[in-house]
C-alpha cells in the first residue's frame, strides 16, 4: 500500500478529520512545487514518516498527498493536482453559470469546464488496473464523448431559450436559475461515471488491514466510482443552487431593485465563494481509503481467513 493511503488510513477516519486535512492539502502555496521537491518529500517520508509532529515531515506529507498519485506513486500532472482545482475551475464554473446572450459563449465555457473536469477525473482516478493500447484507445474515446455530450447538455438552458424564443419571465427563470442546478449535478456525476468506467468493468485493488493487496474487485471499483460521483454532484449542484437562492432573496430587497447592476457581481462572487468552500467539503464526504465488507465482494474473496473489512483507494 502506498504511503499516501497509509496516511489516510490513520488520519482520515472521520469527516471532520478529513475536512481539516483537505483544507491543508488544498493550500495553493504548493502549486509551484517542482518534481525534484516532490521526490525529496517522498524520500523524507520513507526515512522519517512516523515523526508526524515534525513540521518538515508534515509539509512533506501534504505535498505528497496533493501531488503524488496513490496508486502509481508518480507525480500528478500539475494542471490536475487537487490544490489547482479551485483556481482553474472557479473561473470556469462562474463563466458557465452566468446568463449568456447567445449559444456560442455558453458552448465555449461549457467545453472548457467539461474538458477540465474530465481531465481531472481521469488523472485522479484509481489507476491500479494495467492498461494496454486497446484500453487506452477506449478511454480516450470515452473522454472525448463525455466532453462532447456534457458540453451540449450544459448549454441546454441557453439553447432552449434561443431555439424556442422563450421570452416569458417564468421560462427565463426556469432556464437560467432552476434548470442549471440539477443539470450541473447530473453532468458532474456523469463525467465521473463514464471517465472512470474502467474501474467498474475491470476492478480495482483491495487491501487488508495490514496494507497487503489481496486481489482486484469490480464491486469495490463500482463503489469507488459511485462515491466519487456523489461527491462531485454535491459540489457542482450546491455551487449552482446557493447563488440562485441568494439572488432570489436579494431581488426582493428595495436596495437591489434600485441598483440592479449589483446582481451580476453578487452572482459571480457568491458562486466562487460557495465553490471554494464546497471543494474540501465534497472531497471529505467519503474516505480516500474506503471500506467494503468481504461479503459484498466477489466469491474469490469469501475464502479469506479473516472476516475483517477490506480497503480500497477511492480516487478523487
Amino acid at each position: 500500500m502506498d504511503p499516501n493511503l497509509q496516511y489516510w488510513q490513520s488520519n482520515g477516519k472521520s469527516f471532520v478529520s478529513r475536512l481539516r486535512l483537505w483544507f491543508n492539502i488544498l493550500d495553493p502555496s504548493s502549486i509551484l512545487s517542482s518534481e525534484a521537491e516532490i521526490v525529496q518529500a517522498r524520500t523524507l517520508l520513507q526515512n522519517q514518516g512516523n515523526q508526524q509532529t515534525n513540521g518538515k515531515v508534515t509539509n512533506a506529507w501534504l505535498l505528497s498527498l496533493s501531488s503524488v498519485h496513490s496508486d502509481t506513486g508518480a507525480a500528478i500532472s500539475p494542471l490536475f493536482r487537487s490544490q489547482v482545482f479551485l483556481p482553474v475551475s472557479a473561473p470556469l464554473i462562474v463563466a458557465s453559470l452566468i446568463p449568456h446572450k447567445g449559444v456560442k459563449p455558453a458552448l465555449f465555457w461549457q467545453f472548457l469546464l467539461q474538458s477540465y473536469s474530465a481531465g481531472f477525473n481521469h488523472c485522479n482516478r484509481n489507476a491500479t488496473v494495467t492498461k494496454d493500447n486497446k484500453t487506452s484507445m477506449k478511454q480516450s474515446i470515452l473522454i472525448v464523448g463525455t466532453v462532447s455530450y456534457s458540453t451540449f447538455a450544459g448549454a441546454l438552458p441557453q439553447i432552449i431559450l434561443q431555439r424556442f424564443r422563450l421570452i416569458s419571465s417564468v421560462a427565463e427563470t426556469f432556464c437560467r436559475s432552476l434548470l442549471p442546478i440539477p443539470l450541473s449535478a447530473c453532468l458532474a456525476a456523469f463525467s465521473v461515471i463514464v471517465v472512470r468506467s474502467e474501474e467498474s468493468e475491470n476492478g480495482i485493488r483491495v487491501f487488508d488491514s495490514n496494507g497487503n493487496a489481496v486481489g482486484v474487485s469490480k464491486e469495490a471499483g463500482s463503489k469507488a466510482v459511485k462515491e466519487t460521483a456523489i461527491s462531485r454532484a454535491t459540489l457542482f449542484g450546491t455551487t449552482a443552487a446557493v447563488p440562485s437562492l441568494l439572488l432570489a432573496l436579494l431581488k426582493r430587497a428595495k436596495f437591489v431593485q434600485r441598483n440592479p447592476m449589483i446582481i451580476a457581481p453578487v452572482r459571480h462572487i457568491s458562486t466562487a465563494i460557495v465553490f471554494g468552500l464546497m471543494i474540501p467539503v465534497s472531497f471529505s464526504l467519503f474516505p480516500q481509503l474506503g471500506k467494503i465488507k468481504k461479503e459484498h465482494l466477489e466469491e474469490e474473496f469469501q475464502s479469506l481467513a479473516s472476516n475483517e473489512e477490506l480497503f480500497y483507494h477511492r480516487g478523487l
